[in-house]
């Protein structure tokens, strides 16, 4: 990782081959093998099956901020190859809340009035902050906040105790019922992301189920990986938001010398193929220890 994320400073994963592709297993080394399974479905959907034909051939994305001082939030902006969209990480543990407000006025100021500036608590807020530090923050226009609290009867708390819409993202990916943030109406966005859910067929789903609008976004993954993301958010009937599926930026490196760029704030949508795998090879522990991930996932099924 280019800067600490989400409690990570190195990524890793699996790529998958198959007749269809190639498929990416990279779920997070705190998930068990039962929070693992869907993204083994995922990454084998890839390598083995045929995705939705898709419906556009490109999508506008968002640039990612990470918990980064001012002014390098502005210079993530500035590079973000003309994202008109940015979402903000906020409510990072060891950080204060004027360090969270200053990086997103830097964001704002730096994106301009016309810009969008969503952020990102990923559940980091009780009810009360959350709807103290939405109003504090909506002073620079929020197009919406993403997992503002843990819970969804936290969530449904927040939404009607503020105005700026709600998007839950940990709600629906990490749930046993990704439909219940719905008939609890605790959002107003639901944020997909095609590893955690099982696929993109499954993704699609859980989308007309859901009954609201949709932000495809991504699971901080290679090329390879972002792949499907871009095949959900190209089939989707209606694309009402920038997708957070421009995370790259984040990483050192990839796995290919053909990756996904954004392009005027847009990603084309086609399938990246891996020919850098052996630049970023893992030695023999680590891959037995994928291997022996996979294993442990079959065996809970």
């Amino acid at each position: 990782m280019r800067v600490r994320f989400r409690g990570i400073d190195v990524r890793e994963g699996m790529l998958l081959r198959g007749p269809a592709g190639w498929g990416e297993f990279s779920p997070f080394w705190d998930y068990g093998p039962a929070e693992c399974a869907p993204w083994l479905a995922a990454a084998r959907e890839a390598a083995y099956a045929e995705w939705p034909a898709p419906r556009r051939t490109a999508v506008p994305v968002n640039c990612t901020v990470p918990a980064v001082g001012p002014e390098q939030a502005a210079a993530v902006v500035v590079a973000s190859a003309g994202a008109r969209t940015a979402k903000v990480k906020v409510a990072e543990p060891g950080q204060t809340e004027a360090e969270d407000i200053a990086r997103v006025e830097a964001v704002r100021d730096t994106i301009g009035r016309t810009g969008r500036v969503r952020v990102d608590a990923n559940g980091g807020w009780d009810v009360a902050t959350a709807a103290r530090m939405i109003r504090l923050l909506d002073r620079f226009t929020l197009e919406y906040v993403e997992q503002p609290c843990r819970t969804v009867e936290e969530l449904a708390e927040v939404r009607r105790a503020v105005d700026v819409p709600i998007a839950a993202d940990e709600s629906i990916r990490r749930a046993e019922d990704p439909l219940r943030v719905a008939r609890l109406e605790a959002a107003d966005i639901a944020v997909l992301k095609v590893a955690p859910l099982g696929g993109v067929r499954a993704c699609l789903r859980i989308a007309e189920e859901i009954g609201l609008p949709v932000v495809v976004s991504s699971a901080l993954e290679t090329s390879v990986g972002l792949s499907a993301g871009l095949a959900l958010a190209a089939a989707l009937p209606e694309l009402p938001y920038a997708c957070g599926l421009a995370t790259l930026p984040l990483l050192a490196g990839d796995v290919t010398s053909h990756p996904h760029r954004v392009v005027n704030g847009m990603l084309a949508v086609r399938r990246a193929e891996p020919d850098l795998v052996g630049d970023v090879a893992p030695g023999a522990d680590t891959a037995r220890r994928w291997h022996e991930r996979i294993a442990a996932v079959e065996a809970s099924a």
